[in-house]
């Protein structure tokens, strides 16, 4: 949740931009879009408030439009190659796979400021659905006590307007001691209230405008966009902009009404309509409900609509035809900043898996993880169908740690920095933990042991800018690295789920990324764990340390036999005992009673 409201803290400032642009666009198109093509643009901005909200990990269908984007860059490699020396590359050893190696990894624990945020922001919507709520029940009140419109002529007259329109729908309408204003409200049951001084004080042609100009909310469904500028409203209750943008939008809807009666009533009329406003706003008082529609408004609003109903013009069909192209050119624009309002999938730490098309069948593998939380995943490329335990667990994001060095290790190779017949890696001296770590390296011992620094070394030469670019190209998990080169891939920064996981191990193996293949060859070299006549084993582990104890234990690859591939992915949590190691244990034992190993 805190994770949220960074991230929503954020887009408020995006959208607080995004309206200032508008304002200003619809100010430099006011005279080529029309009264209901400006009231339209509104739409779009809803849409955008919607986004940070909305369950999904990438709206892939709007990528045409994501020119922003482009603004982060593409992925180039340096051109400062680390001093190394030759080295031929060995095959794996078979009686000693690999050295399980933890790497501390750290949680991202809520900040008192975050959690202070998440309270003000979530205590801030609940003040505004109680003064909602107490505005229904006050209306409540007042249908109660309304009556049905007993004139007779005012009655015929609102049934003509109806016949006028084209409205087929029986729409009650009541008279009221209790309003100011005449309004329409409801969306399922819509009703028109109007006020009795109002019946007794205007003629019947001021009554005709002021049933035209209700029955166009109807029309409209300004109903239903009232409730939805209502939640707008709750849950932007901070942001003075979006407040703005609604009342513009709100100003924009009752001149785009106004324009709709006019061209319901002939030139002559014009005038008795806009004096009819005047008139009328002497009379009554500012409509209190959020929820339904008036034709009254504020003075500064009622002098807008007067200076649109004196400039009226019919609008011509090349007026429209430029207005609508304007609106498909902004709709566009806007559009191209969706992918950076969107939360991937509403919560950052969990992947939005999509099953719709796919063979999955859901594994109760409970007694084998035993004590251990996690999951496991396998994907077999043969019978495209995909074996899950835990589905929760396996689209949840954690720390890669070390199998992260896959790719590291692809990015130093594409930079240039190593290469597959001379990769080794200098030992810089330091005296480190585990004996095997301190000798020079190359991909394959550091892979085999490893080696964190040999891959820490690697990324300080690609660059935090550059790894960046790369994990970006790779779409690899939440795609978020750290400040720290050192430790990104363990900080809680940059994670990635088990589905992910074997996702990108699918399109590392068929080199869906466009890298050199000899690249791609050399880390699928250093990755072979064993190889028998029966088929061949590949893989990486990775643990995760905590106040000294093993509490994140990876194990991800793929088996090659007969032709054929799987992928698979396994992940175990504890509070101790929970490493590379044991999740490699795990998995073969799972594979084996699936009968793939």
């Amino acid at each position: 949740m805190v994770d949220f409201m960074i991230h929503f803290f954020l887009c408020n400032l995006l959208l607080s931009v995004i309206i200032g642009a508008l304002v200003i666009g619809k100010r430099l198109l006011k005279n080529s879009l029309s009264s209901r093509m400006q009231y339209n643009l509104w739409f779009l901005l809803l849409g955008m408030l919607a986004v940070p909200f909305l369950p999904i990990q990438k709206i892939q269908s709007l990528r045409i439009f994501s020119w922003v984007e482009t603004l982060h860059g593409t992925y180039t490699a340096p051109t400062n190659p680390i001093n190394t020396l030759p080295a031929a590359f060995q095959q794996a050893d078979t009686t000693n796979w690999f050295n399980d190696i933890g790497i501390a990894v750290s949680h991202r624990t809520p900040s008192n400021v975050g959690i202070l945020c998440c309270i003000l922001w979530l205590s801030g919507i609940a003040g505004m659905i109680f003064w909602f709520w107490r505005s229904v029940l006050q209306f409540h009140r007042i249908q109660k006590s309304a009556l049905p419109l007993q004139n007779a002529a005012i009655y015929t007259l609102y049934c003509d307007c109806l016949a006028e329109m084209g409205i087929q729908k029986c729409i009650p309408i009541y008279s009221t001691a209790f309003l100011n204003s005449p309004v329409i409200a409801g969306f399922f049951r819509p009703c028109i209230y109007l006020p009795i001084h109002l019946i007794a004080d205007i003629n019947m042609k001021e009554i005709r405008y002021i049933l035209l100009h209700e029955l166009q909310h109807y029309k409209y469904k300004d109903a239903l966009v009232n409730y939805i500028t209502s939640a707008a409203n709750a849950l932007y209750w901070f942001n003075p902009a979006v407040w703005y943008a609604l009342g513009e939008m709100k100003n924009d809807r009752e001149v785009a009404c106004d324009t709709s009666v006019l061209k319901l009533l002939k030139a002559s009329d014009y005038e008795d309509y806009g004096n009819t406003l005047i008139n009328f706003a002497e009379k009554v008082a500012h409509f209190p409900f959020p929820f339904a529609a008036e034709i009254g408004g504020t003075m500064p609003q009622m002098k807008k609509r007067i200076l649109n109903i004196a400039a009226y013009q019919p609008a011509s069909r090349r007026k429209n035809v430029y207005g609508f192209i304007a609106y498909l050119s902004i709709a566009a624009l806007l559009s191209g900043f969706v992918p950076l309002l969107a939360h991937s999938a509403a919560d950052r730490d969990h992947y939005a898996f999509q099953e719709e098309g796919k063979t999955i069948s859901y594994l109760d593998l409970s007694a084998a993880f035993g004590k251990n939380t996690g999951s496991f995943v396998l994907y077999n490329a043969a019978d495209d169908s995909w074996k899950i335990y835990n589905k929760e667990a396996a689209s949840a994001r954690v720390s890669p740690v070390s199998t992260f060095k896959i790719y590291s290790a692809l990015s130093g190779l594409e930079a240039g920095l190593i290469s597959p017949a001379q990769s080794q890696i200098t030992w810089n001296g330091h005296e480190y933990y585990y004996e095997t770590w301190n000798a020079d390296q190359t991909l394959q011992t550091a892979m085999q042991n490893s080696v964190t620094w040999y891959f820490q070394t690697l990324d300080q030469g690609v660059g935090l800018s550059a790894i960046r670019d790369f994990v970006h190209r790779l779409g690899y998990g939440n795609q978020t690295v750290g400040e720290n080169l050192s430790s990104y891939w363990g900080d809680s920064s940059l994670m990635i789920s088990p589905i992910e996981q074997v996702e990108m191990l699918k399109k590392f193996y068929e080199n869906d990324f466009g890298f050199s293949p000899i690249n791609i060859s050399a880390v699928k070299d250093s990755i072979r764990l064993y190889t028998t006549d029966k088929g061949t084993l590949s893989g990486k582990t990775g643990t995760g340390e905590e106040n000294g104890q093993n509490v994140l234990g990876w194990f991800v690859g793929y088996l090659e036999r007969d032709g054929q591939v799987c992928y698979f992915a396994t992940n175990i949590q504890n509070d101790s005992d929970a490493n590379g190691t044991a999740a490699t244990a795990l998995t073969l034992k799972i594979l084996a009673e699936l009968g793939f190993y």
